[in-house]
């Protein structure tokens, strides 16, 4: 009896831990493959990124707006050195500094654009998609009206609106994640209406109604807790597109002053007179930072909506029956 109580605790399967049910983690663990290496390369670069933001002010040897050491301004455009070691911009502050105070900027950004577009989105569609009626096709007429609008026009007009056309800390952040919420909301809405739609008609809906519960009691507990398992991959996705909207409006002269924080868009802009005279460090390692920081949320966004694919899934147990056959 002894034996086979064991025998049958030994084949009980154990519940997966809360960590491993992580989405990229969950992710990383059913990766095989060019997947898992995409995976981890995304991991990697978005991490080291996510590092340079938090720890910036132990990075960085000077501030974001620093000029001087000791009363000792720098120089204006000078090569790398041991004192700077990317070189000097052409207002004199340290590049090396700039790109990692960039990082919080960038981050901001992209924290405060996913929060508000995951927010909204979700709940215009779970009213949307359990309701129905008028509403819903007004929001849906609504949502197809603001996803073709370009990003970067939004953003614009928003800079104006939200600073009147002043560079401020503030205000550049706030237009580049408010018009990036505007654009991200319908996708979010999409996608949560689509699967409200599917699960206000299934059983446990249907007995959940039975039992009297309240319609915002089954609408939160019920059908929201099921309706969200693909955002991570939107909101992987679709990060990075914060980070190139606000380069673009630092590049195009309605971002952020260099004396209120680091911005790379405007670091480029004005880096742009330097590449005639063959000045190149002002402009490669802002330059450099934007395409490393977006290319390591799209490797996590392309590889977890890869490996999420059911067929790849079913690939992989193909795979692994093979190898047990072999």
């Amino acid at each position: 009896m002894v034996f086979r109580s064991a025998t049958a605790e030994q084949q009980t399967p154990r519940k997966p831990s809360l960590f491993s049910r992580l989405p990229v983690v969950a992710q990383l663990r059913q990766s095989v493959g060019l997947q898992r290496g995409m995976l981890i390369a995304g991991v990697v670069l978005t991490g080291m990124f996510v590092l340079c933001a938090l720890l910036a002010p132990l990075i960085a040897p000077y501030g974001f707006a620093q000029s001087r050491v000791d009363g000792v301004a720098f120089g204006r455009q000078e090569p790398p050195s041991a004192e700077n070691i990317w070189g000097t911009t052409v207002g004199g502050y340290d590049v090396f500094s700039r790109v990692i105070w960039g990082t919080q900027t960038a981050l901001a950004v992209v924290v405060i654009a996913v929060v508000l577009s995951i927010f909204l989105g979700v709940i215009l569609g779970l009213v949307s998609g359990y309701l129905g009626g008028w509403l819903d096709r007004i929001l849906v007429v609504i949502a197809d009206a603001i996803y073709p609008f370009p990003t970067l026009l939004l953003a614009i007009v928003m800079s104006i609106v939200i600073t009147g056309g002043q560079s401020s800390l503030i205000g550049g952040i706030l237009s580049a994640a408010i018009s990036i919420t505007v654009i991200f909301i319908p996708q979010y809405f999409r996608v949560v209406r689509s699967e409200v739609v599917r699960l206000k008609a299934e059983a446990f809906v249907e007995s959940a109604k039975v039992i009297g519960a309240s319609t915002r009691r089954i609408m939160f507990l019920h059908v929201l807790r099921n309706a969200t398992r693909t955002l991570p991959l939107i909101v992987t996705l679709n990060a990075s597109e914060a980070i190139l909207t606000l380069a673009g409006l630092g590049f195009l002269g309605f971002g952020i002053a260099p004396t209120s924080a680091a911005e790379w868009g405007y670091d480029l802009n004005r880096a742009l007179a330097d590449t005639a005279s063959g000045i190149w460090w002002t402009g490669v390692f802002p330059g450099v930072a934007i395409v490393l920081f977006v290319l390591g949320l799209t490797l996590v966004g392309e590889s977890v909506n890869d490996i999420s694919d059911p067929r790849l899934r079913a690939r992989k147990r193909l795979k692994k029956k093979k190898d047990v056959s072999a």
